[in-house]
């Protein structure tokens, strides 16, 4: 689906409204649409007329008395929902378009989840993509983590938020931007104006007189601050500007002396931040004044529901508290009776599952990296506070679904997606808490021993060693951050330098050298600095006349590569796509036709890119390179046609998927290779066999073939889950389509002949020969049985008495090279023939490297306190091994078989001793 500008951004604005809109305005190719709905459920006028002023630089402000009456604040509805549509409704009589909240998983590869209401508008800020509106306003949904430590603990702390924000790009400034942050205040919020404070960059002076003179705040409430308060940049270098920022004051009865902090959270609480993007501050760190002057503001909607709802803090508005409501009925208790601490749980709940059911909507499921870490961990930390409120759960042992039914409930007017996708999201939820639970208990069990022993070992600071911290991670899913809090209430610390460090040798173990374009040189120099970007013509053109810019090998810069070399290889342009979008780079060759001296050839086997700039990657077949010399750098037609058709293929994958699996399945991860394809996607169960119907293919930056009879065909050769709610599909399309078929010919009819069938009958054959082997195989265990049974007889008058006036009957001895299940069968038959009371344990060597043991021990034996399977644990780790079981019965294992006759001795032994203490 697209649209035209005027489609898209001109439309009316009448009640209710429905608009159709692309999750990120200005993305620069594509556009996926989502509904949203525009009204709240109600929306009442102001008792008085306020003044309609069109946007213009002679803009006016009605300025508020000091005493403004608390009857206009009362007048108007201040729920939630509608501080929401009168923020939009303000600026959009101003000339602004209501745009939508774009997703909470950004375009912007920089930032892993959309933290702000301009980053979806970041590209026209930097001038990257040309305005489209030239204003707007939103409501973004948005989600922080930097400060998880503190939701719950403070009044305006969030995990999930709503920024509400007006954005000028371009168009009007500073004096439009203040006078109507104070309009929206004072007259359609109705704040008393005494009551509201401003700050401003300490340089700031047309901000200061705009605000003193032609707003009327007074001297005395306008704050001067530093540059880490009230200056934004964008990055070291680029468009930069001072902020203004509005406070509300809870307590003007302290006065408006010079030393007023603004920063106190117990008198003061900022709601409307300004920013005005004035400069470009350039690499010598000058200010330069911009052409284009900007305007991104920011007001927080918890916030301002806060001051207008008249709660204490942010959780008890209408935003937040009927989902602690939904909590406090779950565990039975009184908010109002409740504890600091109690308070502190139901707050965390109820953040937290707003942020969950908005992420997992917005394709987001939990895993073990990225995003997918964030949802986890917040379930996480979820579960964890339910579980000291003593909630239980529904059936399954889940308690959160119940949570999320009212945070979906009460989703229309944030994102009416949510409803749409409530069974997948209840579903995920649901799923993540169970297998969290079936773990939680033997995590914890761990976490209090190890926290034990960090606190009995008598150090002055006890700390938790980042190895147990990480096995708690990786074993039992305990986010660090988790640990990290449960450890802090038994006032002990995290070695979080160990723990990053076994993080990271896990990173290396279970992940394959990942290509990284390294443009910085051993100096510190960027040669970024010197090397114009690359004009990529791939898209067009499979080979091109080329200047190299630039030579690195090992990462240093040099002017002259000759043969065996391996090197990194700057252009002015070139043809080759770099690895992008889950597409791998193409291959090929760069030739130097010169004098027989000066001849070379390159092959190209990897091309990577950092910005706009290309490296190719690759080994000097013959000659010499030299930087300045024109090279002709080819493709190889052949690997970039495979590709294409995997790309366009895995389009047409993606959408056949929605149409068969459901619209809410979204991508996970994808990878264009030239003999396959791979697709990620969320889903909860394997799939049926896949159809693939005639579909739309939406826009990407990878390469494309230009019709679909390039295809051929697309064969799906593997589906399965790899990781909680993430299933991939493997697939094969034109020459690697025919290349797996022609395999798979040929492999089936090796295979006819070895079976002597033709191929129809294959199935049946196999099944056949199958059902022979499984039965050949129960036949051969049952003879090991029987040959262990006759051993344990034979052997069974070694046993001997121990006790007096009570006695058990004693066998330990070693049966060769029996094995596991034939092991079992001996110590059966030997507890099943030997007098009553009776201890067994037998060993075994099987196998190179391999022990197993197993205890057996009668109901007269457990009855006095001996257990097998806390007796064969230890005997097994002198093996090397481990195990456990049940008191009557324990099998256990080891790898070094020289250890055995050592280890049963001292089985022996301790048997012996043991039930000689027992039966006294």
């Amino acid at each position: 689906m697209s649209f035209s500008k005027a489609s898209l951004f001109d439309f009316p604005l009448p009640k209710p409204l429905v608009l159709s809109h692309p999750s990120s305005v200005f993305a620069s190719k594509r556009f996926v649409t989502r509904p949203i709905l525009s009204l709240s459920p109600t929306v009442l006028l102001p008792t008085r007329p306020t003044q309609i002023i069109a946007k213009s630089s002679s803009v006016t402000v009605q300025h508020v008395s000091e005493d403004a009456s608390e009857e206009d604040h009362q007048s108007k509805d201040v729920s939630g929902d509608s501080i929401r549509r009168r923020f939009l409704d303000f600026y959009a009589s101003r000339g602004h378009k209501i745009l939508p909240s774009a997703s909470l998983v950004p375009e912007d590869p920089t930032v892993l989840l959309t933290i702000a209401g301009m980053l979806q508008f970041k590209p026209v800020f930097l001038g990257k993509v040309p305005r489209q509106v030239p204003c707007a306003t939103t409501a973004q949904r948005c989600i922080r983590t930097n400060d998880l430590e503190n939701v719950g603990r403070t009044a305006r702390h969030h995990t999930f938020f709503e920024m509400l924000g007006n954005f000028s790009f371009g168009d009007y400034f500073k004096k439009e931007a203040i006078k109507w942050a104070w309009e929206l205040s004072t007259v359609e919020f109705s704040l008393p104006a005494d009551r509201v404070w401003v700050s401003i960059y300490e340089d700031d002076d047309e901000a200061f007189e705009i605000w003193k003179n032609e707003v009327g705040v007074p001297v005395e409430r306008i704050k001067r601050m530093g540059e880490a308060d009230n200056f934004w940049t964008s990055g070291p270098t680029g468009p930069c500007g001072p902020c203004s920022e509005l406070y509300y004051d809870f307590h003007p009865e302290r006065g408006c002396n010079e030393d007023v902090d603004l920063g106190d959270d117990s008198r003061f609480i900022e709601f409307y931040n300004l920013v005005f993007m004035q400069y470009n501050k350039t690499e010598d760190g000058l200010l330069e004044p911009l052409k284009q002057k900007n305007i991104d503001t920011g007001l927080g909607l918890e916030r301002i529901a806060q001051i207008l709802q008249k709660v204490p803090n942010n959780y008890e508005t209408d935003l937040i508290y009927p989902i602690i409501g939904k909590v406090l009925e779950l565990a039975n208790i009184s908010y109002d009776s409740a504890s600091d601490k109690v308070k502190t749980s139901l707050k965390v709940i109820a953040d937290h599952m707003r942020a969950v059911v908005y992420l997992i909507s917005d394709g987001v499921v939990p895993s073990n990296i990225g995003r997918g870490y964030v949802v986890r961990r917040l379930i996480r930390r979820a579960v964890r506070k339910g579980k000291s409120l003593g909630i239980n759960g529904d059936g399954r042992g889940a308690f959160l679904p119940m949570v999320a039914e009212k945070v979906i409930e009460m989703s229309t007017y944030i994102d009416p997606d949510v409803k749409l996708q409530a069974p997948r999201i209840l579903e995920e939820i649901r799923q993540e808490e169970v297998h969290f639970n079936k773990t939680l208990e033997r995590g914890e069990k761990l976490l209090e021993q190890k926290l034990g022993d960090a606190l009995s070992a008598g150090d002055k600071k006890p700390c938790l060693s980042g190895k147990d911290a990480f096995v708690l991670y990786d074993t039992y899913g305990f986010p660090v951050e988790i640990t990290a809090e449960v450890a802090e209430e038994r006032g002990v610390s995290i070695d979080m330098d160990g723990f990053e460090a076994e993080m990271e040798n896990q990173r290396r173990q279970s992940q394959a050298a990942h290509n990284v374009v390294k443009l910085t040189v051993e100096d510190g120099d960027d040669i970024m600095k010197n090397i114009d970007d690359t004009e990529f013509l791939g898209y067009d053109s499979l080979s091109a006349r080329a200047v190299v810019k630039s030579l690195l090998v090992g990462g240093k810069p040099v002017v002259r590569v000759t043969e065996g070399s391996e090197v990194e290889i700057l252009l002015d342009r070139t043809p080759f796509y770099a690895e992008s979008g889950g597409q791998i780079a193409d291959h090929g060759f760069m030739y130097v036709n010169g004098s027989q001296d000066d001849d070379a050839v390159v092959e190209v086997s990897d091309v990577q890119k950092s910005l706009k700039i290309f490296v190719h990657k690759g080994i000097v077949k013959s000659g010499a390179l030299e930087v300045g010399k024109e090279v002709e750098a080819a493709v190889d037609a052949d690997l970039r046609q495979r590709a294409k058709v995997h790309h366009t293929a895995t389009h047409l994958l993606q959408s056949a998927l929605k149409k068969v699996v459901g619209q809410e399945t979204s991508q996970a991860g994808s990878l264009v290779a030239f003999d396959r394809l791979r697709f990620d996607f969320n889903f909860n169960r394997p799939l049926h066999d896949v159809e693939v119907p005639g579909v739309s293919m939406e826009l990407c930056g990878g390469t494309h073939v230009g019709n679909t009879a390039e295809i051929r065909a697309v064969k799906i050769i593997s589906e399965q889950g790899i990781a909680s709610g993430i299933r991939r599909i493997e697939a094969v399309a034109g020459e690697a389509f025919i290349e797996y078929i022609n395999s798979r010919d040929s492999q089936m009819k090796r295979l006819c002949s070895t079976l002597k069938v033709k191929a129809e009958d294959v199935t049946n054959r196999v099944d056949n020969l199958l059902e022979e082997l499984r039965t050949a195989r129960k036949e051969a265990s049952d003879l090991r049985s029987k040959a262990a049974v006759y051993r344990a007889s034979v052997i069974s008058n070694k046993a001997f008495t121990v006790g007096t006036s009570q006695t058990v009957r004693v066998l330990v001895e070693s049966m060769d090279d029996t094995d596991a299940d034939s092991l079992k069968s001996a110590a059966e038959h030997l507890v099943s023939t030997l007098e009553e009371p009776v201890a067994v344990v037998l060993g075994s060597c099987p196998d190179k490297d391999k022990v197993s043991l197993v205890a057996a021990f009668s109901p007269g034996v457990v009855s006095v306190g001996v257990q097998a399977g806390k007796f064969i644990g230890s005997i097994a780790k002198l093996c090397g091994g481990g195990g456990g079981g049940k008191p009557n019965f324990a099998q256990a294992g080891g790898r070094k078989p020289e250890n055995l006759s050592s280890a049963l001795e001292k089985a022996r032994e301790e048997l012996v001793a043991t039930l000689s203490e027992k039966l006294v």
